[in-house]
């Protein structure tokens, strides 16, 4: 298997919402954008990020809907910073909301902040 790339799909309530949060708060540049869904350029990586929908004839038993219990987590973004307590700083002044301050883990320093729909993404330094 030849992969070119690998895309993250988040489904959210509001893709201009989303949008705006993850270009405003965590960098994201905006792909393109095409019907409802909204092609973000994530440092590198490719999110996209689509309204939720019914099964199709490639998932015929799967539905996509936004998170309903931000607290059981199924998937997780990791952005490795340089410096987990300047990114941590940074993005409360830009309003990002933290679960805690970054907790110093010996080999790492992690914290988590939620996107507006309560995808969980992790701020981490490695050691």
């Amino acid at each position: 298997m030849d992969v070119a790339a690998v895309t993250h799909i988040l489904v959210v309530s509001d893709p201009a919402r989303s949008a705006d949060w993850w270009t405003d708060t965590l960098g994201a540049l905006v792909f393109r954008s095409y019907g409802s869904s909204v092609v973000l350029d994530l440092h590198g990586s490719w999110l996209l990020l689509v309204t939720g929908g019914e099964p199709t004839a490639d998932k015929p038993s799967v539905t996509f809907a936004p998170p309903d219990t931000p607290d059981r987590v199924g998937h997780a973004l990791t952005l490795r910073v340089t410096d987990c307590r300047a990114a941590y700083d940074e993005l409360r002044g830009k309003g990002a909301v933290f679960l805690t301050p970054p907790h110093d883990w010996g080999a790492e320093v992690r914290c988590f902040l939620r996107d507006p729909d309560g995808h969980l993404v992790e701020l981490s330094e490695a050691r």
